[in-house]
């Protein structure tokens, strides 16, 4: 049985419009065929009704009948397939009869069961297209014989049997061959049309798959054994910093370098549950990320290794809170120990204070005691210093939480160190910032010792002069950003690990606790700070503050020193702030 899978239509056009193609098309060659037939006959321009054949024209007026039906039953019927078998079947037989009642085997419309044949392979399968060239030949050996054997009326010049044998061999053969050729040209249009709904499927799979690629909120970078990328998606452009243009058809060995051992391990051959591996990467911008990754073979149809897929995850900010948490416990412990022992020293202290000052009075002046007396005074006020430093880190004072000014707190703090003794004709301090003030939800004091300890320290760090710029930026989300950089000496990385704890190496000689009170200041305004150096390449420190107002902070002020404006706050600093390199 032939398959009525007939109904072969592309995706852009629909079933329905296929049939009304045929419908009309059909319709339109009956015109076309009965105006040449009447020019043909008439033999000029001069056309007559008596001069129209009468054949065509009969054919022509069926046809308008039919395409009356069969616009019906399009509209009552959804066996398409079966419409066109039938519509195909109606055309063999009035083709049949035209070419019966214009001359039988000397007509000239036998040509016509050609294009009939070839326009069915547009319509139907191959199969069908051939059982069309088979009918064609039936029918019109079925007219030669019933014309022959006068079982009907012949129209056309009787032939003899050897002429009649001829004729339908000659049209049988070219039946067959146009029928095998248009069945040839039906495989050809189903694989043609097979093609474009493979390439379809194949584009929206593609197209699903990169979706699914850039919609996982990990890294995901596939590499041949090579570690050539091909597959870069949008997570792993937003943690390593590069954008997948950059990076495919590069080594992924220069985007993550510490993966070369992983890839080369001989346990990836037969693994299947790969373990979990961290290392660390640079961005293009300098920063250090850390990523958790697992990497597994590629596969290809026939079970050979083809590549690595490199899943990874940010660890940075999971590391930065555990270390975070560590300093934390670590530091109550020693503020726990260090606010008594503080206390108990500065008690000691002061009375050694006023014991010299009294047998200072009682010294001639300009005398070696003198000045022995003068030293010991100075390095108990700079022990002095360092203590309430401590305490100030170990117990910090309630914060007067308001609306600030970033803008003028900028402004004021670079004034002051314009006129500090740190400053030289070398440095050069520049600001960036808005024309419009950027409010924030903070202690004025401990936003100005900030600015102050981080503006000097920057100055610090250019002991041979340069350039220090601030910039004040607003970001989405309510919050303010502050950026410090300077172009002085840099730091290690081992230094700027242990930037914040309490007593770090200062390449300033200072205790190391100004910036410990930064980043306490800092992280009790529900902010976050970030250091970004090289030797040899100055330092960049970030700072971000929370624009609105924070629920739960009190706004009364622990003790007298609430009430200082910004300049005294700022002058309070420049006595007994530390001198950190930043």
């Amino acid at each position: 049985m032939v398959s009525l899978n007939e109904n072969r239509f592309t995706a852009n056009v629909s079933p329905n419009q296929r049939v009304l193609l045929l419908i009309i098309g059909r319709l339109v060659a009956i015109f076309l065929l009965l105006v040449s037939s009447w020019i043909w006959y008439s033999g000029s321009a001069d056309f007559t009704l008596q001069t129209i054949p009468q054949s065509t024209l009969l054919i022509f007026i069926i046809s308008v009948g039919l395409t009356v039906v069969y616009f019906f039953l399009l509209r009552i019927s959804s066996l398409i397939r079966w419409q066109i078998r039938f519509q195909f079947l109606v055309d063999a037989l009035l083709i049949t009869w035209l070419i019966w009642r214009t001359g039988d085997l000397t007509s000239p419309y036998i040509t016509l069961y050609i294009v009939l044949i070839s326009i069915s392979s547009l319509f139907l399968q191959s199969r069908s297209s051939i059982l069309m060239a088979f009918l064609c030949v039936g029918l019109f050996c079925g007219i030669a014989l019933l014309t022959g054997f006068n079982a009907i009326e012949s129209f056309g010049v009787l032939q003899t049997r050897s002429k009649m044998i001829q004729i339908l061999s000659f049209h049988a053969v070219a039946f067959l061959v146009v029928g095998l050729l248009a069945s040839r040209l039906a495989d050809r249009q189903k694989s043609g049309e097979e093609l474009r709904e493979a390439t379809k499927s194949l584009a929206s799979l593609r197209a699903l798959h990169e979706r699914i690629i850039e919609s996982i909120r990990s890294g995901l970078i596939t590499t041949d054994l090579d570690g050539t990328i091909f597959t870069f998606n949008t997570s792993a452009s937003e943690i390593t910093g590069h954008t997948p243009d950059e990076v495919k058809g590069t080594s992924i060995f220069d985007v993550i370098p510490g993966i070369r051992t992983t890839l080369l391990d001989a346990s990836l051959e037969s693994s299947e549950v790969q373990s979990r591996y961290e290392t660390d990467l640079t961005t293009p911008e300098g920063f250090v990320v850390r990523i958790g990754y697992s990497v597994a073979r590629l596969f290809s149809e026939t079970n050979e290794s083809s590549g690595y897929i490199v899943t990874f995850q940010d660890l940075t900010e999971i590391r930065s809170m555990e270390e975070s948490i560590r300093r934390k416990d670590r530091l109550a412990a020693v503020g726990r120990v260090g606010a008594g022992l503080a206390h108990e020293i500065r008690n000691p202290l002061g009375a050694m204070r006023g014991a010299i000052q009294v047998l200072e009075s009682s010294m001639p002046p300009n005398s070696i005691q003198t000045d022995l007396m003068g030293i010991i005074l100075r390095e108990s006020d700079r022990l002095n210093s360092i203590i309430t430093n401590f305490l100030s880190y170990a117990k910090p004072k309630v914060g007067n939480y308001s609306e600030i000014d970033l803008n003028d707190a900028i402004r004021d703090t670079v004034t002051l160190m314009r006129h500090s003794p740190d400053l030289k004709d070398s440095h050069q301090i520049a600001e960036i910032l808005p024309t419009q003030p950027i409010f924030v939800s903070a202690d004025q004091t401990q936003i100005q010792q900030v600015l102050w300890n981080l503006t000097r320290n920057a100055v610090q760090a250019m002991p041979d002069g340069g350039e220090l710029t601030i910039k004040l930026e607003h970001l989405p989300n309510d919050r303010a950003r502050v950026i410090f950089t300077d172009t002085g000496k840099g730091m290690p990385p081992e230094q700027v690990e242990q930037l914040f704890e309490p007593f770090a190496k200062s390449t300033t000689g200072g205790t190391g606790l100004g910036l410990s009170i930064v980043y306490q200041i800092i992280r009790d305004h529900n902010g976050t700070i970030n250091v970004r150096s090289a030797e040899g390449e100055g330092t960049t420190i970030t700072i971000e503050l929370r624009r609105e107002p924070m629920a739960g902070h009190r706004l009364d002020v622990d003790g007298a020193d609430g009430a200082q404006s910004p300049i005294e706050a700022c002058l309070k600093v420049n006595k007994t702030g530390d001198e950190d390199n930043s």
